[in-house]
């Protein structure tokens, strides 16, 4: 594998993520409540919170939360079946 193609998959793993995670927060909106609107509006967060230092004239911020639901586990499955019947 290309170094670029290597690039393309990670960019489009965190697109799919993203774009899932969007898609089922807004079909989670329109859905009654149920066990169904769980699933898809119920998120898993990973990470750690923001630590701020704060100096006199600087101030740095580091943190690196990631938000997780049912559908942006699928996308990303999708998207590495794709990739692995395009590449293989």
């Amino acid at each position: 594998m290309k170094k670029s193609e290597i690039t393309s998959i990670v960019i489009a793993l965190l697109l799919a993520a993203v774009i899932g995670g969007l898609i089922g927060d807004l079909i989670g909106t329109f859905i009654p409540e149920g066990a169904v609107r769980i699933l898809f509006k119920e998120s898993i967060n990973i990470g750690f919170k923001a630590i701020s230092f704060d100096f006199y004239s600087i101030s740095l911020t580091f943190g690196l939360m990631v938000k997780i639901n049912f559908v942006s586990i699928l996308m990303v499955i999708l998207v590495i079946v794709y990739f692995r019947w395009w590449y293989l």
